[in-house]
């Protein structure tokens, strides 16, 4: 396939095109280079045949118009967003522009490219969005996420991709474009931008400064290694079925605290202090407003249809999480200091 990806030089997406282009797809990459971009995390691919990249901003209609009919992609992958809570609360504006206009416009973009080849039938828009619209669970393994929990979302990033989604569905039912969507849970592994919270505490630890953790650490999580991620995004992009929705989830809770406690013990073996544990540089902050308890995914749909399981627990992700940011200081390092993201909390959600 063609795949027109959005967001390709960011986290998620520079994982989905590396990885489709590993795998014979051809690839154009649409991507603003905003803050959290990095044309470093497509490094791997950039010399290939089958890649392409186009620095177009979502919020640009007529250039993603012309971007659509110069590719003539099989398919789109829109992963742009901003995505980073903490930022979410300090100014939602960028949020609501990115997420919803953007989106908006790429499916009017998208439409109209469809319309105009015929509506083709292999023809797929996949809308890639997050767990996190759907709210808070209470504390209680027995009940999760799935496709048909209601939408709750409480943060102004939740809101901004909670409606990004409606607007999805609605051009399907409206106007009849074939989409499909997914909603993830919280992703992390190599390239991670250094201000959410793996990153944070890998970085704080080396660095001997503290380890922030809102509240009491009992916020729980569902982690997806993110290669596992754009594994499951491929598969859905060819063989999601019209209209559907996937829940992605690593099937790996555990609580904030949990987290880091593994990392720091990772850490304590892999690159030991001259004394004690990097757990002694734990240290609780005050809680983030509207934090939500509890994420977890219950994956069944995808499995049952698409046969798709995460590969690897959590613990297995984060030692090659940690392996990679030990052994890429050259990557990180600049992007601290060219943003100032050293001392963000980075908790995403």
């Amino acid at each position: 396939m063609k795949l027109l990806v959005t967001g390709g030089a960011g986290f998620i997406g520079a994982a989905v095109v590396r990885l489709a282009v590993s795998r014979g797809h051809e690839v154009v990459n649409v991507d603003a280079l905003t803050y959290a971009a990095c044309l470093d995390n497509v490094a791997s691919v950039s010399d290939s045949p089958l890649y392409a990249f186009e620095q177009v901003d979502i919020r640009d209609r007529a250039g993603l118009d012309t971007v659509f009919a110069k590719h003539k992609p099989d398919a789109v992958m829109h992963l742009a967003a901003e995505s980073h809570v903490d930022r979410s609360i300090d100014g939602p504006g960028d949020f609501i522009e990115t997420n919803i206009t953007g989106t908006f416009n790429m499916l009017e973009a998208a439409r109209k490219y469809w319309m105009e080849s015929g509506k083709p039938a292999h023809f797929r828009f996949h809308h890639i969005s997050t767990d996190e619209v759907f709210g808070s669970l209470p504390n209680d393994p027995s009940v999760q996420f799935t496709e048909d929990t209601p939408y709750d979302p409480r943060s102004p990033y939740s809101a901004s991709k909670a409606s990004s989604d409606h607007l999805v569905r609605a051009w399907h039912e409206t106007y009849g474009l074939p989409v499909v969507l997914t909603n993830c849970s919280n992703n992390y592994g190599p390239f991670h931008f250094p201000e959410k919270l793996i990153p944070v505490i890998i970085l704080n630890a080396l660095a001997g400064k503290p380890l922030p953790i809102y509240g009491d650490g009992s916020n729980i999580r569902d982690w997806l290694y993110v290669e596992d991620h754009a594994d499951a995004l491929l598969l859905v992009v060819e063989k999601g079925a019209i209209g559907r929705s996937y829940n992605i989830g690593g099937e790996n809770e555990r609580t904030n605290l949990e987290l880091v406690q593994t990392l720091c013990a990772i850490l304590d073996k892999k690159r030991p202090k001259s004394n004690g544990s990097y757990a002694d540089q734990i240290t609780f902050v005050t809680d983030r407003p509207g934090h939500d308890a509890r994420y977890a995914i219950d994956p069944t749909r995808i499995r049952e249809e698409l046969g798709w399981r995460p590969s690897v627990t959590v613990e297995e992700g984060l030692a090659q999480t940690v392996d990679w940011y030990l052994d890429n200081e050259s990557w990180w390092r600049p992007l601290q200091e060219r943003h100032g993201v050293g001392e963000r909390l980075g908790v995403k959600a």
